[in-house]
C-alpha cells in the first residue's frame, strides 16, 4: 500500500510554524493543482486546520510517488521557505501508520480537545475538495472513506463524544468565565464569520451574552451569522471603532498577517479607559499581534493557549481510550488485509485464467490424438488435469494470500508476475 503522510500538528510544533505551514481554502486546490503538475500519477488530499497541516500522498508504486523529501521541499516552496527551517518540525507516515494516524484524527483522538466535534467535518472537507478536483484516487478514496466509517464507530460505541467538549468550548469555560463573573451586559465582537467563531458564539449565548457584532470582509456572511444569534454587522473598516468598544473579541479570519497589529490597538487603547479587554484568537496565523497581550487590562490567548485545559479534557476521557483505539486498530487491520487482497485479487485472477487456457489448450490437443475415448474415460482425464493445475497453483496462491494477509504482498506478487509472465 502505497499511502504517505507528511505533516505537522499541535502535538509537536509551535504555533509560529503551523503559521507558516497553513493553507487558506483557497490556497489548497492551487497546492494540489501544483503537486498534480510535478506527479501526474499521485493521489493527494491536503487538511488544514488551525492545528495541523497533513498531506497524504498515494501511487501504484514508490517510483510514481514523491518521496518524503520532494514533499517537504513541496510544502516548503509553496509557501516561500527552505525546506531545512521546516523539516524537524515535521512527522512522517507511510502504509499502515499513516492510515492509522488517519483513523485517529478522524475520530478526534489526536485533537487538541479529543472528542471535539470539528475536526470530522474538516476531514471530510478535505477529502471533497480533493475529490471535486479529481485529485483522489482508489487508495485515497477507500482511505478517507474508512476514516468516516470509524469516526462513527468511536462516536457510537463509546462515550468519548458524550457532552462534547471543543476548542471554543473549553475557551469560554475555562478562561473568559474566569475573567467575567456575569455576560448578559458585555459587547461581544466577532472578526470573521467561520465555523470556529460561529460555535463559540452557541456557547457564549448559552453563558447569557445579549449584544454581539460581526465583521467579516464578506458581508453577506456577516449578516447570515449575526441573524442567526440577533446580532448586528458592521464594515470591515470600523473595526477599530468597535475593537474601542468591546468586552470580548473572538477572532477567526483566514488572513495571513495578522488583522491588528500593536500599533493598531494602541491608537484606540486610550478610548478603553483601562477597561478589561478579553481576547480568543482562534485563527492560525494568528489575527492579534501577541504583543498586545502585555497591553494594560487584555487577556489575549491564541490556540497553543487552551493546550493545558484541553489536556484536563483529555484526562477526563482517557477511560474511553483504549476503547476508541481497539476500534482503530481493529479498523486498521481489516482495512491492510482488505486492500492487500484486493492488490493480490487480479494477479490471482489471470493466473489462474492463464493456467485453464493452458489445460483447455494441452486437454483438446490430447483429445484429438486419441482415438474413440468414451465418456467416463474422458472424464477422468479431465479430472486428472484439473487436480494437477490445482495442486501446482496451490502453494503459490497460499503464500501470496499468507503474504496479503501479513500486508506483505508485494515481493511475491511482483515475482509471480515474473515469472508466469502477467500483465500489469
Amino acid at each position: 500500500m502505497k499511502l504517505k503522510l507528511v505533516g505537522c500538528s499541535h502535538h509537536t510544533t509551535r504555533i509560529e510554524i503551523r503559521e507558516q505551514l497553513a493553507f487558506s481554502p483557497e490556497q489548497i486546490p492551487m497546492a494540489l493543482s501544483a503537486l498534480r503538475s510535478s506527479f501526474p500519477k499521485t493521489e493527494a488530499v491536503l487538511l488544514s486546520t488551525c492545528n495541523r497541516v497533513e498531506l497524504y500522498t498515494a501511487a501504484e508504486s514508490d517510483l510514481e510517488a514523491p518521496s518524503d523529501e520532494q514533499v517537504i521541499e513541496f510544502l516548503a516552496d509553496f509557501h516561500g521557505l527552505r525546506a531545512h527551517q521546516i523539516v524537524d518540525d515535521l512527522f512522517l507516515r507511510q502504509r499502515g501508520d499513516a492510515l492509522r494516524h488517519l483513523f485517529r484524527v478522524a475520530a478526534s483522538l489526536d485533537s487538541m480537545v479529543m472528542g471535539e466535534a470539528q475536526i470530522l467535518s474538516q476531514v471530510k472537507e478535505a477529502y471533497r475538495v480533493a475529490n471535486d478536483g479529481d485529485y483522489t484516487g482508489p487508495l485515497t478514496h477507500a482511505a478517507f472513506q474508512g476514516a468516516m466509517r470509524v469516526a462513527r464507530r468511536v462516536a457510537t460505541e463509546t462515550a468519548i463524544h458524550q457532552r462534547r467538549v471543543s476548542i471554543p468550548s473549553v475557551a469560554v469555560a475555562d478562561f473568559a468565565s474566569q475573567i467575567f463573573e456575569r455576560f448578559d451586559d458585555k459587547e461581544v465582537l466577532v472578526i470573521g464569520a467561520g465555523e470556529m467563531g460561529r460555535e463559540t458564539l452557541t456557547y457564549l449565548v448559552e453563558e447569557g451574552v445579549r449584544h454581539v457584532t460581526i465583521i467579516n470582509r464578506n458581508q453577506e456572511r456577516a449578516e447570515t451569522l449575526a441573524e442567526e444569534f440577533n446580532g448586528s454587522t458592521a464594515p470591515w473598516g470600523d473595526l477599530p471603532k468597535h475593537l474601542a468598544k468591546a468586552d470580548m473579541v473572538i477572532s477567526t479570519t483566514g488572513s495571513k498577517e495578522p488583522i491588528i497589529t500593536l500599533d493598531d490597538y494602541q491608537r484606540i487603547e486610550s478610548e478603553r479607559f483601562q477597561r478589561t479587554l478579553f481576547v480568543l484568537d482562534l485563527a492560525v496565523p494568528r489575527d492579534f499581534d501577541p504583543k498586545i497581550g502585555h497591553c494594560l487590562g487584555v487577556y489575549l490567548y491564541s490556540i497553543d493557549d487552551l493546550k493545558k485545559a484541553c489536556e484536563s479534557n483529555r484526562q477526563q476521557r482517557e477511560k474511553e481510550w483504549p476503547k476508541a483505539q481497539r476500534i482503530i486498530d481493529v479498523e486498521t487491520d481489516r482495512f491492510l488485509k482488505q486492500w492487500n487482497h484486493r492488490v493480490t485479487g487480479p494477479t490471482i485472477r489471470q493466473l489462474q485464467a492463464t493456467t485453464e487456457k493452458l489445460k483447455s489448450d494441452e486437454l483438446q490437443r490430447l483429445m484429438n490424438k486419441l482415438s474413440e475415448v468414451d465418456d467416463n474415460t474422458e472424464k477422468e482425464i479431465r479430472m486428472s488435469f484439473d487436480r494437477l493445475v490445482n495442486k501446482l497453483l496451490h502453494s503459490p496462491l497460499e503464500s501470496l494470500r499468507d503474504e496479503a494477509e501479513k500486508g506483505t504482498p508485494h515481493g511475491l506478487l511482483d515475482a509471480l508476475k515474473k515469472l508466469f509472465q502477467l500483465r500489469d
